[in-house]
């Protein structure tokens, strides 16, 4: 096999070998054992192979290049593939200072349970703090939504591994909503004093 072919196969192996490794770790933390299991499996014989290869042409400084960007793409392209899949749960929680009523009226539209307390922050003042939990497919369009209209909004994201009781209203969230606009904004902003 030529040298170069040799390389190219080590690093498009050890890519989907990373790649998986991310996918498999992923799986672990949600909880389903035995797809992680099965994407060990897999994972684990593409490595002995690349290994293999390696290790019968240390001579050949190209091998092991392609070996350690192969790792470093796998790393990259794993966790973009982790993102579009985005398997599982998150708990979205919101400090708002501004415009709670609005945000509490906007999530619940979209067919997403809220649970809100007040609290107060460290000068004293009263913020709504906001509880969320939605499926992990759903968190760009949410941020989304929650940036237009309280761009000042502390937000921070949890992983959920466990979900057990209360709504659980993702399954009615509108695929199609649309976020809100400055002018939109606006226009519910003056409805808001108004009211």
């Amino acid at each position: 096999m030529p040298m170069i072919l040799t390389a190219l196969l080590i690093l498009l192996a050890r890519i989907i070998d990373v790649s998986l490794g991310t996918i498999r770790i992923l799986l672990l933390m949600q909880g389903s054992r035995l797809y992680a299991a099965l994407i060990g499996f897999f994972e684990c014989l593409i490595y002995i192979f690349i290994l293999g290869t390696v290790v019968q042409h240390l001579d050949n400084p190209l091998n092991l290049i392609f070996y350690s960007l192969g790792f470093a793409l796998g790393n990259y392209i794993g966790s973009l593939f982790e993102e579009k899949i985005a398997l599982g749960h998150v708990t979205v929680q919101l400090i708002s200072k501004n415009c709670s009523h609005l945000l509490i009226q906007e999530i619940r539209s979209m067919g997403f349970g809220i649970t809100n307390w007040n609290g107060y922050g460290k000068d004293q003042m009263e913020r709504c703090l906001l509880h969320i939990l939605i499926k992990r497919k759903y968190l760009p369009v949410l941020l989304k939504h929650i940036e237009i209209i309280d761009p000042e909004c502390f937000i921070t994201v949890l992983d959920a591994k466990k979900i057990s009781g209360g709504f659980f209203g993702q399954d009615t969230f509108k695929q199609n909503s649309t976020p809100y606009t400055k002018r939109s904004f606006a226009f519910n902003m003056v409805k808001a004093k108004k009211a």
